[in-house]
C-alpha cells in the first residue's frame, strides 16, 4: 500500500481506504465490520471513512465499536465524519437537518464523537454545501471544532469549485482553519468535475481529494448487465434511486470492453476501475465500500492494477468510457 499526502497538510492516508455508506448497520453488522477494518488495516489502509447521517448515525457506532475492540495506536488510523442531513428523531427539527448553521455544527460534532467513543475525529466535512447559512458561518464553525480540539482538519463534500474557493477566501481573510480536502463522486462514468471544475483548486488551494464511489454503487462490477442480482446494493431498502444508472443499457455496454482489458491486465472489472481512480495524481485516496470480507480483500488487488495503466492503457479505457462520462 502506498500513501500520499492529504492535498497540502502533512497527512499521509492510504491510497485505498474503507467507507460505511450503506454497508454498515444495514449489511454488515458489528462483527463483520470489525473483521473488514482488520484487514484493511492489515493491507496498509490508515483512512475509515463514516459520517453522521449514515445509518442514522448507527455507522458511526458499529466503527466506534470496531475501533474499541481492535485497540489500535490513535497514530495508526484516520477516521472521518460529515454533516448536513442531520440525524432522524421525533420531534422538531428545526436547526437540526439539512443545514451547515454554527448550532447544528457544534452539536453534531459532540454526538459523532460520543457515537464513536472517539476524543478527536481527524477528518470532518460539511456533507453537502447550504445555501441557507452563510458560508461566514459555516466555515468559523468548523474551524472552531479545530482550535478546541475536535478534529484535526475539515473539508467539503459535492461542493462546486466556486463554493470551495470562496470558503478558503474567507477563512484565509480571517486567519482560520482552511479546508484542505473535498469528497467527489469519481468514477469512469463521473469524471467533469475531478477533472475540470477543480482543475485550478489543486494549484490555488493544493485541495485534496477523498473520492467515493469508484465502482458506481455497483454498476462497475459487471453484476448489473443481467439485472439486479439478489442481496446487491440495489435491492436494499432506501436505494432505489439508483436502479436506472445501475441497469443503464450503454453504460453496461461499454462494461463489457472494460472486462476485456481488464482480463488482458490480469485483473478483474471492480480492481480495474478503483486503480483507474487512484490513478489521478489529484487524488489522495480513493474510498471503497465492501459488504463482504472477500469482495474486500479483492477490491484491496486494485493497488496492484495501478502500476499497470499505462498511458496507452489509460487512453484506451477513454475511449471506451469518455463519451459517456458526466
Amino acid at each position: 500500500m502506498q500513501y500520499r499526502r492529504l492535498g497540502r497538510s502533512g497527512l499521509q492516508v492510504s491510497e485505498l481506504s474503507l467507507g460505511s455508506w450503506v454497508t454498515y448497520h444495514n449489511q454488515v453488522d458489528a462483527t463483520a465490520a470489525r473483521e473488514m477494518m482488520a484487514a484493511a488495516f492489515d493491507a496498509g489502509i490508515n483512512f475509515f471513512d463514516n459520517a453522521e447521517v449514515y445509518a442514522n448515525g448507527q455507522s458511526e457506532v458499529v466503527m466506534g465499536q470496531a475501533i474499541k475492540a481492535l485497540k489500535w495506536p490513535r497514530l495508526s488510523y484516520i477516521v472521518s465524519t460529515k454533516f448536513f442531513w442531520g440525524l432522524s428523531k421525533p420531534g422538531p427539527d428545526t436547526n437540526a437537518k439539512d443545514t451547515l448553521n454554527r448550532k447544528y455544527l457544534i452539536q453534531a460534532i459532540d454526538g459523532s464523537l460520543q457515537r464513536m467513543g472517539l476524543d478527536f475525529i481527524d477528518l470532518v466535512y460539511c456533507h453537502r454545501p447550504d445555501p441557507h447559512t452563510p458560508i461566514e458561518e459555516t466555515v468559523w464553525a468548523m474551524s472552531d471544532m479545530i482550535t478546541c480540539g475536535k478534529a484535526l482538519y475539515w473539508g467539503t463534500s459535492e461542493w462546486s469549485a466556486q463554493e470551495i474557493q470562496a470558503a478558503w477566501d474567507i477563512a484565509e481573510r480571517h486567519h482560520l482553519h482552511k479546508p484542505v480536502m473535498e469528497q467527489p463522486q469519481y468514477h469512469l462514468f463521473h469524471r467533469q468535475r475531478v477533472e475540470q471544475e477543480y482543475a485550478r483548486l489543486y494549484e490555488t488551494m493544493g485541495l485534496g481529494l477523498t473520492t467515493w464511489s469508484p465502482l458506481a454503487s455497483g454498476l462497475l462490477t459487471g453484476k448489473y448487465r443481467h439485472g439486479i442480482p439478489p442481496g446487491s446494493r440495489g435491492t436494499v431498502a432506501g436505494m432505489d434511486f439508483l436502479l436506472p444508472r445501475l441497469t443503464d443499457t450503454t453504460k453496461n455496454g461499454a462494461i463489457t470492453q472494460l472486462e476485456s482489458m481488464a482480463s488482458e491486465l490480469d485483473c478483474n472489472l471492480s480492481q480495474l476501475a478503483i486503480a483507474w481512480a487512484a490513478h489521478n495524481p489529484r487524488v489522495s485516496t480513493v474510498i471503497m465500500g465492501a459488504s463482504k470480507l472477500a469482495q474486500l480483500q479483492d477490491n484491496l488487488g486494485a493497488a496492484n492494477v495501478i502500476a499497470k495503466l499505462t498511458p496507452e492503457v489509460m487512453a484506451e479505457i477513454d475511449k471506451i468510457t469518455a463519451g459517456l462520462a458526466s
